[in-house]
């Protein structure tokens, strides 16, 4: 995992193959070195339903238990609740053993500070550091071995939690949950259900190999043939994303969640300071409808930490991702699925309309085409002129009437060219030039 000139943290934490790049024994120095940054524990972890979770969420909890730090396994839950409980108990850190939405044969790790919020780029540079640095880690002897403790009540208290924010009964709503076979598979149909939905449930008999195999938030296709005229809602394997689908079928991405909802909110004088951050790879069509209703956007680059640093430095409380990542800062540090559909749920029954309605009214999407280009070293794209050349080339094109956006993924070896345009067609004649050009100049 650790390779010279590549940073080992993602923008999503670390990922790879498990027990082969993402190892036990790798695993367990990577906590070894977080916990040496720890004078005292404990520290929260949480997994979603990949067969490889209890394996590595074992390693990990050795790896702590071994500088001297105690954990406090919450078992399968949603990467919200590993959050909330994170914040809420006082651990000095939290631990989410968790791919998100990649293939089941891979895992992650992703690491929570105090709050619950994601670890800074400069905390996650110290752990790597200590990972790279030969000097032997500490070692923990008698009295001082760190332990194990198991809270079983862990998903209870999270969903009193979310439970506690509604302000609503959602008696009449008809929703239907994919549930991806991941870490919402009994957390969202609890919720729900006892908010008083009538509740549909699809992908919720987690196997171990099944989590997000077709289903789920990157798949939105395979709820939008299920929901017949009712709203749907899709997590992914760790739940901290939402995409949604209106009662038309038609899905709905968090551009659209957070236009609906920050329309709402600013309506009712609840939009801290009028201001929402979103990330580069919001759509040009989100940013025009936050200026036609006099609400100042904030883009960052991608990642929801860096949407979290945008909303404390500019005092608002609302903003994600494109991706479905929402946080509602109110209420917790960082994005979580079954908190942003409880608040979008809230807006259509405090306005007694549609979905599929209220998106129409608020935000119309610009075709976007989004390619990935599998490459070597993701390295060389900032230094090829020939790229950045094209880039300048189709802007000026455009004349602002669509954008694009070439940039390095921050989990895979991977070059991601985003083209928005007026037409689909003519964005997908853009994106393919550009592939053309990255294909040449880095393949």
């Amino acid at each position: 995992m650790l390779q010279e000139g590549r940073r080992l943290f993602g923008t999503d934490g670390i990922r790879g193959v498990a027990n082969a790049e993402l190892t036990p024994d790798f695993v367990m120095r990577l906590s070894r070195a977080a916990g040496e940054s720890l004078s005292y524990g404990p520290v929260v972890v949480g997994r979603d339903t990949r067969r490889s979770g209890e394996m590595l969420s074992s390693a990990l909890q050795a790896g702590f238990h071994s500088v001297g730090i105690d954990t406090v396994d919450v078992g399968v839950l949603p990467s919200g609740g590993v959050a909330h409980l994170t914040g809420a108990t006082g651990a000095m850190m939290g631990a989410i053993v968790s791919a998100s939405h990649n293939p089941a044969s891979d895992n992650g790790i992703k690491l929570l500070g105090s709050s619950g919020g994601k670890l800074t780029d400069a905390e996650e540079d110290d752990i790597e550091a200590r990972l790279r640095d030969n000097r032997p880690f500490k070692v923990a002897v008698g009295e001082a071995v760190g332990t194990r403790f198991l809270n079983t009540e862990a998903s209870s208290a999270y969903l009193e939690f979310l439970i506690g924010l509604s302000e609503y009964s959602f008696r009449g709503l008809s929703v239907v949950l994919d549930c991806a076979n991941g870490s919402a598979y009994q957390a969202a149909p609890q919720l729900f259900e006892r908010l008083k939905a009538d509740v549909t449930v699809l992908a919720a008999d987690p196997d171990g190999t099944n989590i997000n195999d077709g289903v789920g938030a990157t798949s939105p296709g395979f709820l939008a043939g299920e929901t017949n005229g009712r709203i749907g809602l899709a997590f992914d394997g760790d739940a901290d994303r939402l995409i949604a689908v209106d009662e038309d079928g038609v899905p709905a991405n968090g551009d659209v969640i957070m236009a609906v909802v920050a329309r709402h909110l600013h309506e009712r004088g609840r939009l801290r300071n009028d201001t929402v951050v979103s990330t580069v790879m919001s759509n040009l069509g989100f940013r025009k409808a936050m200026e036609s209703i006099g609400v100042t956007l904030i883009q960052t680059q991608v990642g929801d930490r860096y949407v979290l640093q945008g909303l404390r430095e500019h005092g608002a409380t609302f903003g994600g991702e494109q991706s479905g990542h929402v946080i509602f800062l109110d209420d917790l540090v960082t994005g979580d699925g079954l908190l942003t559909a409880l608040r979008l749920l809230e807006v259509v029954a405090a306005s007694g309309r549609r979905l599929a309605d209220l998106r129409r009214e608020v935000i119309t999407e610009y075709p976007q085409i989004l390619r990935n280009i599998r490459v070597t070293d993701t390295g060389g794209l900032a230094a090829s002129d020939a790229i950045w050349s094209a880039v300048e080339r189709v802007e000026s094109d455009l004349h602002g009437d669509g954008r694009v956006l070439v940039r390095a993924s921050g989990t895979e070896p991977l070059i991601r060219v985003m083209v928005e345009a007026s037409t689909r067609e003519g964005a997908a004649a853009i994106a393919d030039d550009l592939i053309n050009v990255v294909r040449s100049e880095l393949s």
